[in-house]
């Protein structure tokens, strides 16, 4: 029997995954399976394309139903994201409030097509002026070998299997913002865990299998970000969530918090931290802060654990960590930068025309960085402590481009109000 080089890819991509569930095997580094990837880190495992566009290393691109600002999960064979139709989608008559539903779709990886949708009505009464055209579906899903999750903020958290079969359902809050809720879920070990924040100021712990509650801390203040997980330098694991003013820590076993520290920044949060070697980095506030603290202490470490803070940063892409280099952009003012991730020292400020105004976190893969402005523009950027512009493409649709990007297997993945796109080098 020959079999084409699609159906073997389908094959050998469906018996991984069988694997993976038949032996409780990590997933491999190659699949991107929450917000900004393994560890939350927006790190590609391959390098890609720096030059793309509907003429040049374009594979596909997907009409999605309905809007939203989520990133694309991958999995396998299989792309997972959510949108928001019935209301306020961007381009559309107004429609009602009372029609607002979310949707969890699953795409083919290969082409593109849509495999399936699954719709839930909001619960009501739903914030019916979501500033900025953030919308209502700016979550993330994770998915692992044997479900996808998603959160919806006061209409919940879901889990569904692969197929689209919702198994359950988890109330976590009921309150809204005109900021919208943004928070994405985030796996570890038996544990769903939502950052809250905006719903019942707590972060919550859920158990993978039937959604209940197994632990809740409370004080989780003006905070949009996605926990993280952090290992220490004596190899403990602890959840990292920065807030208005502080950076908290806790424990995954028993929501304990475990320490805090000052930011010296006056705002909500809502970039998500990285980290490396027990470090954390933060940055957020306006104009823009950043600082580095050590994990692993118990109560307020500011004087014996936060390395350094500078007010530099940006209020709503999440950074990345490249050997001792820290990036960003800023939000609003179109200024990529790089720091000394050891000192905070700024490296480098760099003004790029035409950037705008940039939402989406940036992807780092093999030398370049990747950043989306909301406009559509996608900056291509060396790497390295001195500035360098490689690429420019413009992929404007009439959308509103929010989502951080994905990357698999050398190929791009970049999602507007309308459309899913996949860029990478032709096989």
């Amino acid at each position: 029997m020959v079999l084409r080089v699609r159906d073997f890819y389908l094959f050998a991509t469906a018996l991984g995954v069988m694997l993976c569930i038949a032996a409780g095997a990590e997933l491999t580094a190659a699949d991107w399976t929450q917000f900004r990837g393994p560890g939350g880190m927006g790190v590609a495992s391959e390098p890609l394309p720096t030059r793309f566009g509907p003429q040049q290393n374009f594979r596909w691109k997907s009409r999605l139903p309905g809007a939203g600002g989520s990133s694309p999960v991958i999995l396998g064979d299989r792309i997972f994201l959510t949108s928001y139709t019935g209301y306020a989608v961007p381009g559309e008559a107004d429609g009602s409030i009372d029609r607002l539903k979310r949707h969890v779709l699953c795409l083919d990886r290969v082409d593109g097509r849509l495999l399936w949708d699954r719709a839930i009505p909001a619960v009501q009464p739903e914030e019916a002026d979501i500033r900025e055209s953030h919308g209502y579906a700016s979550s993330t899903p994770a998915v692992d070998a044997e479900r996808v999750y998603v959160f919806f903020g006061k209409s919940g958290v879901f889990a569904f299997d692969h197929e689209g079969k919702q198994l359950w359902h988890a109330n976590v809050g009921s309150r809204t913002n005109r900021w919208g809720s943004a928070a994405s879920p985030v796996l570890h070990d038996d544990l769903v865990l939502i950052n809250a924040s905006v719903e019942s100021d707590a972060l919550y712990a859920l158990n993978k299998r039937t959604g209940a509650t197994v632990w809740r801390a409370d004080g989780v203040r003006e905070a949009w970000n996605t926990p993280h997980l952090v290992t220490t330098e004596a190899g403990a694991t602890e959840i990292v969530v920065p807030i208005i003013e502080q950076v908290l820590a806790f424990d995954p076993t028993s929501g304990e918090q475990l320490w805090n520290c000052r930011t010296d920044i006056p705002w909500y949060m809502a970039p998500s931290a990285v980290s490396r070697d027990g470090i954390v980095y933060c940055i957020g506030g306006r104009p823009g802060y950043s600082l580095a603290v050590r994990s692993g202490g118990r109560g307020d470490v500011t004087a014996t654990h936060r390395l350094w803070a500078v007010k530099k940063g940006s209020n709503v892409p999440s950074p990345i960590l490249r050997d001792n280099e820290l990036y960003w952009m800023h939000d609003n003012l179109g200024i990529a930068s790089c720091a000394n991730a050891l000192t905070g020292e700024l490296l480098y400020e760099q003004r790029i025309n035409r950037a705008g105004m940039v939402y989406a976190s940036p992807v780092l893969a093999g030398e370049h960085l990747y950043y989306v402005s909301r406009e559509g523009r996608v900056y291509v950027v060396k790497a390295a402590p001195r500035f360098e512009l490689v690429a420019t493409h413009d992929l404007a649709d009439g959308g509103v481009f929010n989502a951080s990007p994905a990357a698999v297997d050398g190929k791009l993945y970049i999602r507007s109000d309308g459309w899913l796109y996949c860029f990478g080098e032709s096989p």
